[in-house]
């Protein structure tokens, strides 16, 4: 029987970052991952022609380079090889109409940009962009930090004399404005409001939803900064990294080994973790756990011995929106037919706010939106050696993609009885994201090499914790977000069950790459 400090359930961004930094510290780590390769949403293969790499799904790290996982671990992965690629043209957007707007990672050229489009408007963005800067220890504290700490509780007692028990209601009173009040209030160009809007789906929410103008805010912040780099070679190479740092620190990482049960003592205490082909892997100290609550609590552990607060929580749990990917191969780069696109990393298409507020609305409904956001990436021109000389791949992340199709939007395309996921609807859908990204590049058709895509149930085929293709760990709702994730109950990173802990997307501070939850517990833990 094998024996480690701590046992890891699941090989994600937040589980190798608790195994490289407890490893670093000493401790005897085994990770634990189901499928034939580690790296949970980073997965990166040549799906459509050599020499094409493409990032399947995560492909963009500001959340990781910016956070306190790197600030600890960056130097040792870089030690091992890994790169990152920038752009200085972070992010943009494409409407329909042609007008496009860029961010930079300058400050004061985006404030001429924007005060272009309304004099008022790029004084508004400095302002927006400097409150994050001025309350950034404070509100990094609370987005990134353990909530249930005295650490935090003390940081709450000083907000408060510093700004009053009225002041600090009023500063969360603000932080919960949806951000289709902010962009409609506070700017007046629909440019401006189309360039951000699309962000506010990559925080699982919608223009509609609370605290999303805080959040996004945050990105435009975070992204001016730090931008939206890739990984030069492809996001396996950050996996490298990884595994190196943890196999030299005397850690363990197996493949292909498929945990279906936690066992436990007398006491109720976590001891080890079970197999599918019956090998125990037993824990001295503890059995981490990077999944979701309902990978947890309904197939590690016994269901029907939770107790009560807790099956109701694990049973209310929800998920959210899906995620559809879509790759291509092309003979040569884009020719936009806007000027200017050339090398933004992360391109948005779409109508505008309204246009984004309606796609993510029929998305909710379980219908194929009937005009969807498009996110497009442009990895080689940020990062050259992911395709052979003179030719490009795009990434598409549809962000908008229902987990169960009711119908379509638009009444076009035939939709299942049974409201799965088929070959034939994922293309069809596919064509209708094609069509919208045509129309914007000269002679778009003629340069395709190929085209590979995936649905949210191929998404969830390749990883268990993407139910229904929420790539988010479950709804990024404020009922089910902060000190509310993963359950009600929830304490920090700990379970009902002594020395089993649960990291991942489900838990706080939330989905992303920057490797959170796995810091925060990894930080705790002897």
């Amino acid at each position: 029987m094998d024996r480690a400090d701590y046992v890891i359930v699941g090989s994600g961004i937040n589980a190798l970052v608790s195994a490289a930094m407890l490893a670093l510290k000493g401790r005897k780590v085994i990770v634990l991952e189901r499928n034939a390769e580690i790296g949970g949403c980073i997965r990166t293969e040549e799906m459509i022609a050599p020499g094409f790499v493409h990032d399947v799904m995560a492909t963009t790290f500001v959340l990781f380079i910016t956070g306190p996982a790197f600030g600890a671990l960056g130097k040792e992965l870089a030690a091992r090889g890994l790169e990152f690629c920038h752009s200085p043209d972070p992010t943009g957007v494409l409407l329909p109409d042609g007008r496009s707007l860029k961010l930079t990672m300058k400050r004061d050229e985006n404030v001429a940009a924007f005060s272009a489009l309304d004099p008022e408007d790029g004084a508004q963005y400095r302002r927006d962009v400097e409150e994050i800067e001025r309350e950034a220890g404070f509100l990094f504290a609370l987005l990134g930090g353990s909530l249930w700490t005295w650490g935090t509780a003390r940081l709450l007692l000083r907000q408060t004399w510093s700004r009053g028990l009225r002041g600090l209601a009023a500063y969360f009173g603000d932080a919960m404005t949806p951000a289709r009040g902010w962009l409609e209030t506070s700017y007046r160009s629909d440019l401006f409001r189309a360039l951000w809007a699309p962000w506010v789906l990559h925080l699982g929410l919608g223009p509609e939803s609370a605290y999303s103008a805080k959040m996004t805010k945050v990105i435009a912040f975070a992204t001016e900064a730090a931008g939206t780099p890739i990984v030069k070679g492809g996001a396996k190479n950050l996996l490298s990294a990884f595994r190196k740092l943890i196999e030299d620190k005397g850690g363990t990482i197996r493949t292909n080994a498929d945990v279906v049960k936690i066992e436990r003592d007398a006491t109720g205490a976590a001891t080890a973790a079970k197999l599918a082909d019956g090998t125990r892997i037993e824990a001295e100290r503890g059995v981490i756990c990077s999944m979701t609550p309902t990978q947890l609590y309904t197939r590690l552990l016994e269901s029907q011995s939770l107790p009560e607060p807790v099956a109701a929580s694990v049973k209310s749990y929800r998920y959210g929106k899906g995620n559809m990917q879509i790759h291509y191969a092309l003979k040569s780069p884009p020719k936009w037919n806007t000027p200017g696109l050339e090398k933004v990393a992360l391109l948005h298409l779409t109508p505008g706010l309204d246009g984004v507020s309606k796609a993510a609305n029929e998305c909710e409904r379980g219908m194929l939106p009937e005009t969807p956001t498009v996110c497009v990436g442009q990895p080689a021109a940020l990062d050259p050696s992911r395709c052979p000389e003179g030719a490009a791949i795009l990434w598409l992340q549809l962000p908008e993609a229902p987990r169960h199709v009711k119908g379509d939007a638009a009444g076009r395309i035939a939709t299942p009885a049974d409201g799965k996921w088929t070959d034939g609807l994922r293309e069809a859908y596919a064509d209708r994201v094609e069509a919208i990204l045509a129309a914007h590049i000269d002679g778009f058709a003629e340069t395709v090499i190929g085209r590979r895509c995936y649905s949210p149930a191929d998404l969830e085929a390749m990883n268990i914790n993407l139910v229904g293709g929420d790539p988010y760990g479950g709804f990024c709702g404020l009922d089910q977000f902060f000190i509310w994730r993963p359950l009600k109950t929830s304490i920090n990173h700990r379970t009902h069950v002594p020395r089993l802990y649960h990291i991942g997307a489900s838990t706080h501070p939330g989905p992303g790459l920057g490797g959170g939850s796995g810091f925060l517990l990894a930080n705790v833990l002897e």
